[in-house]
């Protein structure tokens, strides 16, 4: 029976054995009792939300993040919906939203009542195309939420133009982002506001769901935590239609463990990815990450695109390495939009859908297991298909 890897940063790696995409228990051997006690803490006050580890946690990551203002909510989908119904965004509007990201973009705006508008991205970035958004534009345009994905900024100074020239929104999906910057700003402080998800995989993970709006805008910030806890400022005295979507108490507790971690971890995650990025250097039959010189990723993910995606990542399986395939069904083909949005209309997200592939890539793995990987990508384009 093979045995999962047990990496521990400062120790050799085993190559022989399963390499796993992600590895969360490398993540709490590396934090030890902390996590346990910061749980322990949460539990033990008695009190399970809205409570003074929230607080905290709030006052933490604004700080962070570089903001006057963090809303913690139930989930980064949660996070958009609400920043954009506090902003005002409802039915009868139109919000712009990349062609390539997970579906939860889209999501968040269809539960506002508004409408999802679809742009395509840039091949080299995956992000959001600037030079496309000003056809997307119409009377009902309201806001533009920008993706940064996998852990790269989107051009927020592009975005940023448009957006002034027609009086849009600028809300941020940041979360793939967590301590990425765009000319030395962080994510989450680049619009008026940015939204966060806490899911366990991601850079900041907590132990569940769980997300947070970041702002500076007063009023975004009130309205948000108000529709966030059933529009209710006092109890039985609901003022709007709002929703349950707190951000509970061990969720906070943990997530304020982690966050002194985050950058020590978001270096590590740069250190694998130049380790990919020299291993395949201009290798002509695979496509790495491009990143301009303004931005400074965190490699939440690092995916290559390769012609025979799928004969590359069964020979990979073959040896033991997890890979995933994010995203091959694009939103706007998903059943809520595909009869609005048919084949076609972004070519350049739907050649990504099919070529795109995620490789290992978390803190604790170790350099020489990223090797391993590497070596065998190339082993796998090298080597002719059987099919």
């Amino acid at each position: 029976m093979v045995v999962p890897v047990q990496r521990v940063r400062g120790l050799v790696a085993d190559l022989t054995t399963q390499v796993p995409f992600l590895d969360l228990q490398a993540m709490r051997r590396e934090l030890g009792g902390e996590l346990d006690a910061a749980v322990g803490r949460a539990l033990d006050s008695g009190w399970y939300l809205l409570g003074t580890e929230l607080e905290e946690f709030e006052r933490e990551f604004a700080a962070y993040c570089g903001t006057r203002h963090c809303v913690g909510v139930a989930s980064g989908l949660s996070a958009i919906e609400l920043v954009l119904r506090a902003a005002g965004v409802g039915p009868g509007d139109e919000v712009i939203v990349p062609a390539y990201t997970w579906v939860a973009t889209w999501l968040a705006v269809t539960r506002t009542g508004a409408r999802p508008v679809g742009v395509d991205v840039e091949g080299a970035t995956y992000n959001i195309d600037p030079r496309l958004l000003g056809d997307a534009v119409t009377e009902r345009t309201a806001a533009i939420v920008p993706v940064h994905l996998r852990g790269e900024p989107a051009d927020m100074d592009a975005i940023a133009a448009v957006a002034a020239a027609h009086d849009l929104l600028v809300i941020e999906d940041a979360a793939q982002a967590h301590g990425a910057r765009h000319r030395g700003r962080r994510t989450g402080a680049l619009g008026d506001a940015g939204a966060f998800s806490f899911y366990p995989s991601k850079n900041l993970g907590g132990i569940g769901d769980g997300g947070a709006i970041t702002t500076d805008d007063d009023k975004l910030a009130e309205r948000a935590r108000l529709l966030r806890n059933y529009g209710m400022r006092s109890r039985y005295e609901i003022e709007e239609a709002g929703v349950n979507s707190r951000l509970a108490e061990v969720q906070a507790a943990a997530l304020r463990t982690m966050l002194p971690h985050l950058d020590a971890w978001n270096r590590a995650r740069a250190v694998l990815a130049e380790n990919y990025l020299d291993a395949f250097g201009s290798h002509d039959a695979i496509s790495t990450p491009t990143v301009p010189e303004w931005a400074d990723p965190v490699w939440h993910l690092f995916a290559i695109g390769i012609a025979d995606r799928d004969s590359c990542r069964q020979a990979l399986s073959e040896q033991g390495i997890e890979t995933l395939v994010h995203y091959p069904v694009l939103p706007p083909r998903s059943a809520p939009y595909a009869e609005d949005w048919p084949p076609g209309n972004f070519p350049v997200a739907e050649r990504l859908a099919s070529a795109a592939l995620s490789l290992p890539l978390y803190p604790q793995l170790e350099p020489a297991v990223c090797e391993r990987v590497a070596e065998a990508v190339l082993t796998a384009v090298a080597t002719p298909s059987s099919a």
